[in-house]
C-alpha cells in the first residue's frame, strides 16, 4: 500500500490586527465545514513563527494561508507555489509573523526536511492597523474562495475531504472559544466607546498600578 503523503494545512496570523487574522479564519472555516482524513493536520499557527518548525519538518505537503501585501487590489487572492513561497513571505513583510515564519522555512531546508510541495494562499489585507479589530468585509468574502483553492490544491495529492452537510458552529475554532468570529464582532466596544488602536479586551488597564507602584 503506498503510503499518504503527510499533509499541513496552516493559518498563520494576529487575530487582534484586523485582516491580519485572515490566515487563521480561513483555516477554522475549513475545520468547521469539512472532515479530513487522518494525514491531513490542520493548524491554527498564530505567531507562533519558530516553534511551528517540527510541525513543518513532519509535512510533506504544506498549504499556507496569509495576509500578504502583493501590491495588488484589496482582496485579491494570489496562490504561490514551490520556491517562489519564501520570498513572498519575506518580500514585503507587514509584521514579525511573516519575518518569523520565512526563517521556519529556511531552518527545516537547512536541516533537510523542507517539505517537497509548498503552497501559499493569501490575501491583499484592506487594514491591519486595527487593534483588536475584525477583518474587512472584502477580505472576509475570500475566506470561502480561499478554501476552495486549498481543495483544489489538496486534490492534487487525492485528498479529498468530506465537505459537512450542516458544518460545526462558529465557536467550533482551532484555538480559544472566546476568539470565534461572530462572538469577538460582537463583544467589539464602538468607535465612540473605544479607540481604534486599542480594545480595552486585549490591553491591561492603564489606571491598574504595577507591580513597582505603592497601592
Amino acid at each position: 500500500m503506498e503510503e499518504r503523503p503527510q499533509v499541513l494545512v496552516l493559518g498563520i496570523g494576529n487575530l487582534l490586527w484586523a485582516d491580519e487574522g485572515f490566515g487563521v479564519r480561513a483555516v477554522e472555516a475549513l475545520h468547521r465545514g469539512f472532515v479530513f482524513p487522518e494525514h491531513v493536520t490542520l493548524m491554527d499557527g498564530g505567531t507562533q513563527g519558530i516553534y511551528l518548525i517540527e510541525h513543518v519538518r513532519n509535512a510533506d505537503v504544506l498549504v499556507v494561508l496569509d495576509a500578504i501585501d502583493y501590491g495588488l487590489a484589496p482582496g485579491t487572492l494570489k496562490v504561490i507555489e514551490q520556491d517562489e513561497v519564501p520570498k513572498f513571505l519575506g518580500a514585503k513583510k507587514m509584521s514579525l509573523h511573516q519575518t518569523g515564519f520565512q526563517e521556519v522555512l529556511a531552518m527545516a531546508d537547512m536541516l533537510g526536511d523542507l517539505p517537497q510541495h509548498l503552497c501559499l494562499i493569501g490575501v491583499q489585507p484592506v487594514e491591519l492597523d486595527d487593534f483588536g479589530g475584525s477583518l474587512r468585509d472584502v477580505v472576509k468574502r475570500q475566506i470561502g474562495p480561499a478554501g476552495e483553492l486549498v481543495l483544489e490544491y489538496l486534490a492534487r495529492f487525492g485528498v479529498n475531504p468530506h465537505r459537512l452537510l450542516h458544518p460545526l458552529p462558529d465557536t467550533a475554532t482551532l484555538s480559544s472559544p472566546e476568539f470565534a468570529l461572530a462572538l469577538y464582532e460582537g463583544e467589539r466596544p464602538s468607535e465612540s466607546e473605544a479607540c481604534r488602536i486599542g480594545d480595552p479586551r486585549v490591553l491591561a488597564s492603564a489606571a491598574a498600578p504595577s507591580a513597582t507602584e505603592d497601592p
